[in-house]
């Protein structure tokens, strides 16, 4: 198939730093050429990929000082895209930019289906849903559609990771996790408690947004200020988390938002680490309760779950992990539902028979 992968212009595809949604459109992307596919990725010039890339602008945008109005350049890379479809350059695309193509798209010929890869219940989602109500959305977890019933939802596709990016390392298992970010939402003011009530050091490995350095200011830097439980690292690479995963008694998201998919609960399962998460948005999808990890309600009942985690089996957890949440997975899934979409578009021929 020609696939035309439509990313975000905001970070590189995969991003420089932080970005969980190109990150995946990377792997998707990278998996799909190893398939056969002819895919054009539409994304900032500085990104890499094994794809013909169709740079609309040289550098990720929130890289770029000299940009302040990033909705205009976006609209100018949906119409490039349309253009392209006139010239019948594509079978299918895919498109990762929420709801923007919708209202052109819907009026050209080409099949195209939306992963929609944030929350979905805030108010003004409504009207938008009830519109555009025949547009194909792929959820990236079955708890992200609850807002949203009225959607065209296709199928849910579990986002998935290169199988060999993340993997087990012989180590100690000595501390808790937190890998991520450090926002109110991500509760790691709560997974400090968590450590604090079990006796056991926590490593936060996490980056800080400008938006949200005043809540680390006031209520994260007090609480690891002279704390010997707790080491903070900072954001680690890709290529560090294998170990600092693989040390770890467990991974704690102690989340407090209806997160749609935490990349980091298969980035630990990868490295064999079990999770102890909050019962919030896809969570329960993810986890298998007492395979991969626990799903708790609150600060005690996961502090009284951590016990229990050297008892789980790490290399089943790993070998879930193969079955559930590779990237060769997601990339036959998004398959299966391109060639669907592509079938229902596909002008039906209508046989007549020689007696009429």
């Amino acid at each position: 198939m020609r696939i035309a992968q439509v990313a975000p212009l905001t970070e590189a595809v995969p991003p420089k730093l932080y970005g969980g949604t190109e990150r995946v459109v990377h792997w998707l992307t990278e998996e799909l050429v190893a398939l056969g596919h002819d895919v054009t990725l539409f994304a900032s010039g500085d990104s890499q990929t094994s794809a013909k890339l169709d740079a609309l602008w040289p550098r990720a945008l929130r890289l770029d000082g000299s940009v302040r109005d990033p909705n205009a350049l976006h609209m100018v890379l949906l119409e490039r895209v349309r253009q392209k479809c006139d010239d019948e350059e594509f079978d299918f695309l895919h498109f990762h930019l929420d709801y923007y193509p919708w209202s052109l798209f819907h009026r050209q010929p080409t099949p195209f289906l939306t992963t929609l890869h944030g929350r979905l219940d805030l108010p003004e989602h409504q009207p938008v849903f009830n519109t555009f109500s025949k547009m194909p959305v792929i959820s990236i977890s079955n708890a992200q559609r609850r807002p949203v019933p009225q959607a065209n939802w296709v199928t849910t596709i579990h986002h998935g990771l290169p199988e060999k990016l993340l993997t087990p390392k012989t180590a100690k298992q000595e501390y808790l996790a937190v890998l991520g970010r450090i926002a109110p939402e991500k509760g790691v003011d709560r997974a400090i408690k968590i450590a604090m009530h079990c006796g056991i050091p926590l490593k936060i490995a996490a980056k800080v947004d400008r938006a949200d350095q005043d809540y680390y200011d006031e209520l994260i830097k007090p609480m690891i200020t002279n704390n010997p439980l707790v080491d903070f690292i900072g954001e680690i690479g890709d290529h560090e988390k294998s170990d600092f995963l693989s040390g770890a008694l467990g991974l704690l998201l102690p989340i407090d938002w209806p997160e749609p998919f935490g990349l980091v609960m298969i980035e630990a399962m990868a490295c064999g680490t079990p999770v102890v998460a909050f019962n919030r948005g896809s969570v329960p999808e993810i986890i298998d309760e007492g395979l991969t990890g626990f799903v708790v309600e609150d600060i005690l009942s996961a502090a009284g779950v951590v016990k229990r985690l050297p008892q789980l089996d790490r290399a089943a957890i790993r070998k879930q992990f193969e079955k559930r949440f590779t990237a060769r997975r997601m990339a036959l899934d998004y398959l299966a539902a391109y060639r669907s979409l592509a079938e229902e578009k596909a002008p039906r021929i209508k046989l007549v028979s020689s007696a009429e």
